[in-house]
Parts: C-alpha cells; sequence; structure tokens
C-alpha cells in the first residue's frame, strides 16, 4: 500500500481487516528509523516499552518509566509527523489507579505526541480501556504473552496451551473490543488460539508469535534487521544480517583512518 493511501487513524486499520488484507507494524524508537519505516509505508509505528531491553540494556520491559516513553514517543513523531504511533504504557503507569493511568496516558499523547497507547492485560484492565476510550484516548489491548507479567509468569512462556488458558484470551479480546480498543497484539500464543482470538472480534489483531492467521503482524525492528545477538524467541525473522554489515563498515572505516586514506580528497575542505 503506498504512503498517501494507508491509514492515518485507527479507523483505517479496520477496513484492511474487512478487506481481508493483512498488514505489518514494526517497533521503532527513534526519529531516523521512524522516518524511513514512514517512507517504506508501514501502517502502524509501535514505540515499544521494549526499549528497556533493546535500547537500554535492561533484562526485561519492567524498569522502563514514563518519562522514557514520553521521550521516546516525541522521538518517533518528529521522525514519521503523520504517521499513526502507538505508544506503550510501561509498567506501573497504568496498574495503580485510574486517576494515574489516565494522567499517563494524556501525556503520550500531548507530550509525546502518540495518536494511540497500548496497555498490557484483559480482565481488570478491560473497564480502564473503557475509561480511556471514554475519555477520548484510543487503545490497542494486548494478550498472551505480556512481558510486564514476566515475573509472574516465571519467564518469557507460551501463554493460552490449556483449554482454560485459550478460552480466557478469547473471552478477553471480546471483552476489549467491547470496551473500545481499536486493536489487539496477541503475543506469544499457538497458532490455533491465534486463529480463533482473530476469528471472534470483529477489531484486527495483530500478532507476534501468534500464528499467520492474525490480521497483522509486528517485529521490533533491530530483529527484523539482524541486528540482536543471541539466542532469539521462534517467531523472529531476520531480514538482513544488519550486524555483520555494521560490524564490516566500521571495520574499513577503522581500517581505512589506520591507513591515511580517509578522508580522502573528495572529503576536505
Amino acid at each position: 500500500m503506498s504512503a498517501n493511501t494507508r491509514p492515518r487513524s485507527i479507523h483505517g486499520l479496520r477496513t484492511y481487516k474487512q478487506r481481508g488484507e493483512r498488514f505489518a507494524m514494526v517497533t521503532v524508537y527513534d526519529a531516523l528509523t521512524a522516518a524511513i519505516l514512514d517512507e517504506a509505508g508501514i501502517p502502524v509505528l509501535l514505540v515499544g516499552d521494549s526499549l528497556g531491553m533493546v535500547v537500554m540494556g535492561h533484562p526485561t520491559t519492567v524498569p522502563v518509566t514514563m518519562d522514557d516513553m514520553v521521550h521516546h514517543t516525541a522521538a518517533v513523531r518528529r521522525g514519521a509527523p503523520a504517521a499513526l504511533v502507538v505508544a506503550d504504557m510501561p509498567f506501573g503507569s497504568f496498574q495503580t489507579d485510574m486517576t494515574t493511568a489516565k494522567r499517563n496516558a494524556t501525556r503520550l499523547l500531548k507530550e509525546g505526541g502518540a495518536t494511540a497507547v497500548k496497555i498490557e492485560g484483559g480482565g481488570p484492565m478491560v473497564d480502564l480501556v473503557a475509561d480511556l476510550v471514554r475519555i477520548g484516548i484510543p487503545v490497542m489491548g494486548h494478550l498472551g504473552l505480556t512481558p510486564q507479567s514476566v515475573n509472574q509468569f516465571g519467564g518469557f512462556r507460551v501463554q493460552g496451551r490449556s483449554d482454560e488458558d485459550a478460552a480466557r484470551i478469547t473471552d478477553d479480546i471480546v471483552a476489549l473490543e467491547q470496551a473500545g480498543a481499536f486493536t489487539v497484539v496477541l503475543e506469544g500464543v499457538p497458532s490455533g488460539v491465534g486463529r480463533r482470538a482473530t476469528e471472534a472480534v470483529d477489531i484486527p489483531t495483530i500478532g507476534i508469535g501468534a500464528g499467520p492467521d492474525t490480521d497483522g503482524q509486528v517485529l521490533v525492528l533491530p530483529d527484523l534487521l539482524g541486528l540482536t545477538d543471541g539466542p532469539l524467541p521462534r517467531f523472529v525473522k531476520a531480514y538482513v544480517d544488519g550486524r555483520s554489515m555494521i560490524r564490516d563498515a566500521v571495520k574499513a572505516f577503522q581500517s581505512e583512518v589506520a591507513a591515511g586514506e580517509y578522508p580522502g580528497p573528495e572529503h576536505r575542505y
């Protein structure tokens, strides 16, 4: 889909589902890469709290603060001024009370320039989603493997394997739709659970490790570019070997500096 026809509001995403067109969302953290993704026509840019692990070097997303999220969301917005930008609500920013959650969600729209916020969890979070939507804050849901609950799960484990857990995910996505969520991320669930949840609602679903039957798919940009080191989740696909490309480039720079080849005549004032 061309850059001038892709959706610029949350309502455009439902059109994809109605037409049976799958779409991509990419997680991004800075202005430079946001601009590139926007030029490429990616419909949704997600500023994920995964920045805690990918950018800041934490072992989980739990340490990420509201100030971190506002800072990176604003950077992405500056890089892609007209894009549909969704910002994660970090751990502790919405679980305590409604007043705090509303204040923090408002910050992401007012200070960060986000189009919408993403909230992890179903069950008790459904009322919060409804309250945010009522005051004009669009919400993307997130079910299945919710990384902010990693300590409760005992690690990054696939969710929804039992019939009971699978049924709860389906019930939660229906409840989130009724609360006004415009889409829901399904992470780390068996393919059959992803399919059933997607079929249960009219709003689009976005999968990450949820099989091929969700309406969209999302990957973290450094994973997609092959920049991430170490063991990766099964669902990750690197489309280039970016780590080697960068390493080779900086080694070439280092070699030319040592040999006196850089800067050459064309690089001098």
